[in-house]
Parts: C-alpha cells; sequence; structure tokens
C-alpha cells in the first residue's frame, strides 16, 4: 500500500511540475569512450618513451572524456560540450576537428515535435550548420529497471547505423580481418593510422530512461523514448547523466543555432569522407611524417 502511495505521489508531482507553461530542465552529462583497444597497440613499442606513453594518454582522455549540458523544455533542447578554459595553443585546428568527430564542439539542438534537428560543426577550417530529420530507433522495451540520480529508470535497446563520421566508432582492425594481400606490420614499418582502424556496420544502444522525468529528449541524437534518457551506451561511450536541475529560477534560452554553410547529414559526412582520403594520400606522398601516422611495432 506504501509503494502504491509513493508512487501515486510521484507521479502527481511530475504531472504538476511538467504541466507549466514555462517549464524547463537540465541535465549534466559525463561522456566517456573505452581506449583500450587503441592503448594496446602502444603497448611494448620501443620507439614510445614513458613520456611519449603519458602525453598520449592524456591527450586520449581529453578526447574521449568529455562533460555536456543537456537544456530542455517539451518539446525542444539543446546539447553542448562544457566550455572550458584551455591552454594557449591546446585547441588549434587539429583539435577541433577531432573534438568534432568524438561527439564534441558545436551546439546540437533537437524538436522532438518536429522531429528535426540542427547541428553546428566546424572542418578542417570550414564552418558547416548540419540540417536533418531526427534518426528514428525503433527502441525495445525491456523490463530491467535501475536507478540513477534517485530516479527510477526503465531500459530500452536498439540497433543503428554507424556513423562514418564518428571517430568514436573505430574499432582498431584485427589481424586477420585484414585484406588479403595486406602484410601484418614490422618493427620498421610505418603505418597510416586510418588504415589500422574499421568501422562496424550497425551498433547497439542501451538507454536507460526515466519515466519520471516525461520529456522525449536524451543526450547527442537520442530520443523517442516516454522519459528523459539518462544515461546510454553503444559498446564503446557510455554517456551518464551526473546532474539534473528542473526548474531552475534563471531560464536558458534554447534555440537552434544559425552559423555556418547548411548541409544535410548525408552530404556532410560524404563531404568529411572525402576530405579524410585526401588528408591520407597526401600524408602518404609526403612518406607518412604526420601526426595520423604511426609507427607500429610489438
Amino acid at each position: 500500500m506504501k509503494n502504491i502511495v509513493s508512487t501515486l505521489a510521484v507521479l502527481l508531482i511530475s504531472i504538476t511540475t511538467f504541466a507549466q507553461k514555462d517549464f524547463q530542465g537540465m541535465a549534466v552529462y559525463e561522456s566517456k569512450t573505452s581506449t583500450a583497444d587503441f592503448k594496446s597497440r602502444f603497448e611494448g613499442n620501443k620507439d614510445i618513451t614513458p613520456e611519449m606513453q603519458k602525453t598520449i594518454e592524456e591527450r586520449m582522455k581529453k578526447m574521449f572524456e568529455k562533460t555536456f549540458i543537456l537544456n530542455f523544455d517539451k518539446n525542444t533542447s539543446i546539447y553542448k560540450e562544457e566550455e572550458k578554459l584551455e591552454a594557449p595553443g591546446t585547441q588549434g585546428g587539429g583539435m577541433r576537428m577531432m573534438s568534432s568527430m568524438m561527439g564534441g564542439g558545436g551546439t546540437f539542438f533537437k524538436n522532438v515535435k518536429d522531429k528535426s534537428y540542427s547541428v553546428d560543426k566546424e572542418f578542417m577550417g570550414k564552418e558547416f550548420l548540419v540540417k536533418d530529420s531526427l534518426p528514428t530507433l525503433k527502441w525495445k522495451m525491456e523490463s530491467e529497471t535501475r536507478e540513477i540520480g534517485g530516479y527510477m529508470c526503465m531500459k530500452a535497446t536498439a540497433v543503428r547505423p554507424a556513423s562514418k563520421t564518428d571517430f568514436r566508432n573505430f574499432r582498431p582492425k584485427k589481424q586477420e580481418e585484414k585484406k588479403e594481400g595486406e602484410k601484418a606490420e614490422t618493427k620498421d614499418k610505418k603505418t597510416n593510422f586510418m588504415d589500422e582502424v574499421e568501422m562496424p556496420k550497425d551498433i547497439t544502444v542501451t538507454a536507460w530512461y526515466s519515466p519520471e522525468i516525461p520529456v522525449n529528449q536524451g543526450p547527442e541524437n537520442y530520443w523517442g523514448l516516454p522519459g528523459l534518457i539518462l544515461e546510454v551506451n553503444d559498446g564503446k561511450t557510455t554517456i551518464l547523466c551526473s546532474k539534473i536541475i528542473l526548474n531552475a529560477k534563471e531560464k536558458v534560452e534554447i534555440k537552434a543555432p544559425t552559423k555556418g554553410s547548411v548541409i544535410s547529414q548525408k552530404d556532410y559526412d560524404e563531404t568529411v569522407i572525402k576530405k579524410m582520403e585526401e588528408f591520407r594520400e597526401m600524408n602518404q606522398g609526403r612518406g607518412g611524417n604526420s601526426g595520423m601516422q604511426i609507427r607500429m611495432g610489438r
């Protein structure tokens, strides 16, 4: 009886809170991508000193561990990386490009009522405004439940195509999976980084959403569940909500970005892939003296 009363009380509070005309909320998310597969490629490499190893790990941590802020109302939201004061010279063009390919950079605006999104991105010195329809995932509702930050959450899973322009989706290529004719690396061989990774076709997504916050929102381009998504995992990357504030006194203006050349997601992906191929060929032509190339050897 007590459980029923408690549940009804929570639902009543939720209905009252979200019925407000000017309702708004804010959620903080911590995004972390596993780097174990990539770190293993450097272990045992005599050409990499302990100092170099430390520098590599620090840079990987900076790229693969980020904090994001989601401001949302009933129909719209903006998702943006938390602004931090960077040391001079640490945010060059290459770092901005990698940040964009790691899910950071720019403002991701969603309108779940219109099922549309827009995000401003910078790639190789050019600013783009990607505008397109929100991807529709076929969520499968699971029976499992858990608590996140004091909110009761329910589990849902879905399978989606892997984005070819999201660096987090890359997987180190296994020796047995290399194309016929490719030779195994030797200690003295320089290998283009892009030759050492592959992209999976599909990704299985696991999300935890809370019906206690009945908004059709979530981090990045995730949406479509009857409650705010507080955690999402795609096998390599986990995005976990660490803080929620509902109806703060100070409201945030939730509006779509407008800066950059308007382009569809498909055209943007094709542009990025083309430029990456050009960059790769250019590096190979220079004999491998590039940050995109690494010396392999175990």
